[in-house]
């Protein structure tokens, strides 16, 4: 098991690469006061962060961040080579990490992050589910940064087309959904949905928004006697075999899908509407509202998440007090803070209160003037926790194998059967 989970987390989970540079900000000060940092991308996660540094230095005289521009993958291969080698010299004060894969290295090298129990950040004022991704057995060890809740974002001018309204897709059913996707392509023959056929999370979002996941309590393999995952493999075939979902080879197809007017409407971590917003010929024609939730299922909700981080310190860090003061003072707090890297950098806050401020309510001529980002920021508060698994994406790969040969016209029992025992393999070898 040791040697596939070391092979697992040598393998990329982002699919863009930064080369390794340094970025130093504000006056030079004490080393006592400098903090380094591992991060990705210089628009969005990085500048976030040095606009934090600038705005603590503010109030802390001498105190400078230093980020090196880390992908997420050698994030997740340097922390396993310093882990293998017993030697945790070489990490930074504070390091980023996707929620979706950060559990596998908190249960695989425990000793490599501090624990955040004497931090002075109120958690309630963050959305339970966004902390369970850095939680173990009640403990903290990450403090939220981006948002990952899910939005359906629907272009209105097709819909009008068909004859409905962002309303009749609002709160709905997948069940509904499907009967107006139906009529929607009938009478423009667009798809109401893109879904990527390999590595898309479309199913996960599904089954995660019931509370329910493709792993049981123990973290076993629950795919095979599992209701809820069965509910959302039936819904999802149908959606694909009556038109309502095209399922497409990749990311780029998925997008030009979209893009390009052959879908009218979008599933995802709200991170999508960055790419929509590229679309300048559609401004005022998408609105966003709550995703459908699964039929028959009691735990069922309209809301998911699909995507986001979160800053950890490392056991490496020198001045423990300093890193949680930090970061607890700004990406834990601070509502002026959140409202200066919104405009700069996009980065909608985890942090509720951030919902409630103008900058939050200000309409977004994209979409049609609606104040998207206090809604995305109160829909993060009502996604349901679930079982988590540090092999989320070994299971996302296996129920995405087996809805394609369903779809292609496998035996579902088989096509489950098989689904099961190869994520089983993956998490015991």
């Amino acid at each position: 098991m040791k040697k596939k989970l070391l092979a697992v987390l040598m393998t990329g989970i982002m699919a863009m690469s930064f080369a390794a540079t340094t970025t130093a900000v504000y006056a030079k000060g004490d080393d006592d006061n400098t903090l380094t940092v591992w991060a990705w991308d210089q628009n969005f996660n990085i500048k976030a962060m040095n606009i934090a540094g600038e705005q603590y230095a503010k109030d802390h005289e001498g105190f400078k961040v230093d980020v090196v521009e880390t992908s997420s993958d050698d994030c997740q291969t340097k922390l396993t080579t310093a882990a293998n080698a017993g030697d945790y010299s070489t990490l930074p004060d504070i390091v980023l990490m996707q929620d979706n894969s950060y559990q596998k290295y908190l249960k695989s090298y425990p000793d490599a992050f501090t624990d955040l129990k004497d931090m002075d950040i109120n958690w309630d004022d963050f959305g339970k589910l966004k902390q369970s991704y850095s939680m173990v057995d009640d403990t903290h060890y990450g403090v939220p940064f981006d948002n990952g809740a899910t939005i359906a974002c629907y272009r209105t001018d097709i819909l009008e087309e068909a004859g409905y309204t962002i309303d009749d897709l609002t709160d709905i059913t997948w069940s509904k959904f499907e009967e107006i996707g139906k009529d929607v392509h009938e009478k423009t023959g667009k798809y109401l949905l893109a879904s990527e056929a390999t590595g898309g999370d479309t199913l996960m979002m599904m089954i995660q928004s019931c509370g329910a996941n493709f792993v049981n309590e123990d973290g076993e393999a629950y795919i095979v006697g599992n209701d809820v995952a069965e509910k959302c493999v039936d819904l999802y075939v149908d959606l694909v075999k009556n038109d309502v979902v095209k399922l497409v080879n990749n990311w780029d197809e998925y997008i030009s899908t979209i893009t390009s007017g052959e879908a009218a409407g979008i599933v995802n971590g709200n991170w999508i509407t960055a790419t929509l917003m590229g679309t300048e010929d559609q401004k005022g024609l998408w609105q966003i509202t709550t995703m459908p939730k699964v039929d028959g299922v009691d735990t069922a909700t309209n809301y998911a998440n699909n995507g986001g981080s979160s800053w950890y310190i490392t056991s490496n860090c020198k001045n423990v007090e300093l890193a949680e003061d930090f970061l607890a003072s700004t990406f834990g707090s601070s509502t002026d803070f959140y409202d200066a890297i919104l405009p700069e950098t996009g980065a909608i806050s985890c942090y509720l209160p951030a919902g409630e401020s103008d900058v939050y309510n200000e309409p977004s001529e994209f979409f049609n003037n609606q104040p998207i980002f206090s809604t995305i920021v109160e829909y993060s508060s009502h996604i349901p926790e679930f079982t988590k698994t540090p092999y989320h994406y070994e299971a996302r790969e296996c129920i995405n194998t087996a809805v394609v040969n369903i779809v292609n016209g496998a035996d579902k029992e088989s096509a489950l059967q098989e689904a099961q025992d190869t994520l089983a393999f993956k998490m015991t070898e």
